[in-house]
């Protein structure tokens, strides 16, 4: 989970269509609002890089709209807010649910997701994901805790599957991030070194998939981070 920038203004279609979702309440009409509305997926797709804001798979096959904080009891407030909207993969909406609702946001600076949790995969099948939390604040324990449940599985056959998808895909992306690194440490003329480079940039920056994974690998080698933790930014 990275930081990304929301889109500050919501689509226009939001409010109209919460209006109708009140009047449906008032009994003033049969059919409520949807949150889906005209270019709502659009614009998180765009805002999220196209990936899924939890697991940061990349164009996901699966999309959903998801609530950031459930609006359970009927809050039409909560179902209409474009900042309570993300873009995210229906492995990681359907682990999430209302279990967890009171996690990091990666779109609030202040948040500081990116400096909040540790990431870590071993390139090994079956091998489960670990992620730390690096402060006490409770909603970082919770982020923690729904991050690994959508990496490493939970009780249902279905979300364990998708769990092992999902880590294949991880790996996969992982081991050829390392080969652009092993590039760039054994380069012998400069031609080869800036190929390496470019492609380690374009890893590192948040449109990637598994944005976080990549860069803690260069935030846990001096040398790496010495190179390329100016490449670090979203």
């Amino acid at each position: 989970m990275i930081y990304f920038e929301k889109s500050p203004t919501a689509p226009d279609c939001l409010e109209t269509e919460k209006l109708k979702e009140l009047e449906k309440e008032q009994g003033l009409r049969k059919t409520g609002g949807k949150y889906d509305c005209g270019c709502v997926l659009e614009q998180l797709q765009k805002d999220s890089k196209n990936k899924c804001y939890i697991c940061e798979s990349k164009e996901p096959t699966t999309i959903h709209i998801e609530h950031f904080k459930p609006h359970k009891e009927k809050d039409i407030n909560l179902k209409f807010d474009w900042n309570n909207l993300f873009f995210a993969c229906g492995h990681c909406n359907n682990t999430k649910l209302a279990q967890f609702d009171d996690i990091l946001n990666c779109t609030d600076l202040n948040d500081d997701v990116e400096h909040a949790l540790k990431y870590e995969v071993r390139l090994f099948p079956h091998e489960p994901v670990n992620i730390e939390a690096l402060n006490n604040i409770p909603r970082t324990e919770k982020t923690k805790e729904l991050l690994l449940a959508v990496f490493n599985g939970t009780a249902t056959k279905n979300k364990i599957l998708a769990s092992g998808n999902l880590c294949k895909a991880l790996i996969k992306e992982i081991r050829n991030f390392q080969d652009y690194l092993f590039e760039y440490d054994d380069a012998c003329d400069e031609d080869d070194k800036n190929h390496a480079l470019r492609k380690i940039k374009s890893h590192l920056n948040s449109a990637s998939a598994f944005t976080a994974f990549k860069r803690q690998i260069i935030k846990n080698d001096e040398k790496f981070n010495s190179d390329f933790s100016c490449y670090i930014q979203s």
